[in-house]
């Protein structure tokens, strides 16, 4: 019998580290993570199978606990240029991890860079990349740097950038001056070479370069996105190319800071294309998507909001505000926290009631109405009221929605069905507090996936009154909780 493993993999709260944990705990691997915020983790369904430790790879502390009897070391961490001496901090980073790899007697270190020709004029972020890369193979240690260009999946930073840009521009400039090819590569591709290097001595002390099925120029990467969702987009030619301004306007019309845009602006000038096929030989067992093929997985699971993580896990912090109004995985949401005196299970008895022959607990003659304008439009309206007034079960229709999740005594999710340009989900989630057993805190938000700059408008044009009804809302849901826990007592 073999014996697998003991994995480390430092950035785990970050959009590849968060995917990759759960699929090495499926292959039986003992996983530890190591991660600044052990709250970002804790929430994960996998969390519970997985050790988690508190640590600071740049400050380094909690190092020598980390690698403590471990065999193999993800490196998944990286600046992404957030800070403006970020290849310093990098340097650091990579040097902490090796001393303490070293002095653990760890076998294997596993790290995913960038890709990019060594002699061309790279970015300051790719040759951060590589820069690391070096550090982490003249440690001694046998290790595997895996290179890849734009990673396509739900959620990722690349891929939102396109998408945003495809969806809310009607009309888009198409650089002259960028004449660069891009070969784009699939989140589940990566995540393949990934684990199954692990088991592939041929693999160790080599840099691979990983890329999907398919090279296009970048300006194809947004027409073949346009095409995949039926948008009709027009291209203009534009000869003016300033990274900066550039990355200052998609902050601005899309939830990608300019910190993390201008690292991939400044990218697009270095051809990202793989100078072999050493990946194909090494690893005959994956077969590479096609960038249309990965963008149409990407969308699905965005759909079926399934997004399992996102760009901004590990740099936006748990929300402790009462309200935001904020873009959150891939979507505009509307985000608001109450405390309530009561247990889990009441507030969830009380939300789940929600509809039918009970309305929708605040401003229910604007749900009626909003209700019969969808009748009016073709739509459901609320001819169909709900199956039973106390239990919700996933899959059944309730009003003008339908329940596309449950989680018992925790969340309910509502995609809506009404008559929308775009598509829309209500969620509720109670969240137990430390060490109050009647104590727990409400989070209730409002989604929206905008189509096209119409879709934005209908969300953006309902704000104000938005802001009144789910404000309403979640009071209401606490005064009914709160109510009903004091009847018991």
């Amino acid at each position: 019998m073999t014996i697998k493993k003991n994995i480390l993999v430092t950035g785990a709260t970050g959009y590849i580290g968060g995917r990759l944990v759960p699929r090495l705990l499926e292959k039986g691997y003992k996983v530890r993570c190591l991660a600044r915020h052990r709250e970002h983790i804790k929430g994960k369904p996998w969390a519970q199978e997985a050790e988690i430790l508190k640590g600071d790879i740049l400050k380094n502390e909690g190092l020598n606990a980390a690698f403590k009897n471990i065999d193999a070391a993800y490196y998944l961490v990286h600046s992404m240029a957030d800070t403006p001496d970020f290849e310093k901090s990098e340097e650091i980073s990579a040097n902490n991890f090796i001393k303490a790899a070293k002095e653990n007697n760890v076998k294997r270190i596993i790290y995913m860079g960038g890709l990019g020709d060594n002699s061309a004029k790279l970015s300051r972020h790719l040759k951060s990349r590589h820069k690391v890369g070096e550090i982490l193979r003249s440690s001694g240690i046998k290790t595997t740097e895996f290179r890849a260009a734009i990673i396509v999946g739900s959620g990722s930073v690349s891929f939102e950038m396109i998408r945003y840009l495809v969806e809310r521009l009607p009309i888009i400039p198409r650089f002259k001056y960028l004449q660069s090819y891009c070969q784009p590569t699939a989140i589940r591709d990566v995540l393949s070479y990934l684990i199954n290097c692990l088991e592939k001595e041929e693999t160790e002390n080599k840099v691979i370069e990983i890329g999907g099925a398919s090279v296009h120029p970048y300006t194809d990467l947004l027409k073949i996105y346009a095409e995949t969702r039926g948008l009709k987009r027009r291209f203009f030619n534009c000869r003016l190319w300033l990274p900066f301004f550039f990355s200052k306007f998609i902050s601005f019309i899309t939830p990608i800071p300019s910190m993390f845009a201008m690292p991939l602006m400044e990218s697009l000038s270095n051809d990202v294309v793989c100078k072999n096929d050493d990946a194909l030989k090494l690893f005959p067992e994956i077969k590479p998507l096609d960038y249309r093929t990965a963008v149409k997985y990407a969308l699905m699971r965005i759909s079926e909001n399934a997004v399992e993580t996102t760009w901004a896990m590990s740099v936006i912090p748990i929300q402790k505000k009462p309200y935001a109004f904020t873009d959150k995985e891939g979507m505009s949401a509307e985000e608001r926290h109450i405390g309530i005196n009561a247990t889990c299970d009441k507030v969830f008895k009380v939300f789940t009631g929600i509809g039918g022959t009970r309305g929708w607990f605040y401003a229910d003659w604007l749900w009626n109405a909003r209700a019969l304008m969808d009748f009016f439009l073709g739509g459901v309206g609320m001819r169909r009221g709900r199956r039973h007034p106390d239990i919700l079960r996933q899959g059944e229709p309730l009003d003008f929605w339908r329940v596309e999740r449950v989680i018992e005594n925790r969340l309910i999710l509502l995609r809506a069905e009404m008559k929308l340009p775009g598509k829309g989900w209500l969620e509720f989630e109670v969240l137990p507090i430390t060490n109050e057993e009647d104590e727990c805190v409400l989070r209730q938000t409002a989604y929206f996936e905008p189509k096209g700059l119409f879709g934005n408008l209908y969300w953006y044009g309902l704000y104000p009154l938005h802001k009144i009804i789910f404000a309403g809302l979640i009071k209401e849901i606490k005064q009914r909780a709160e109510n009903s826990a004091a009847e018991r007592q």
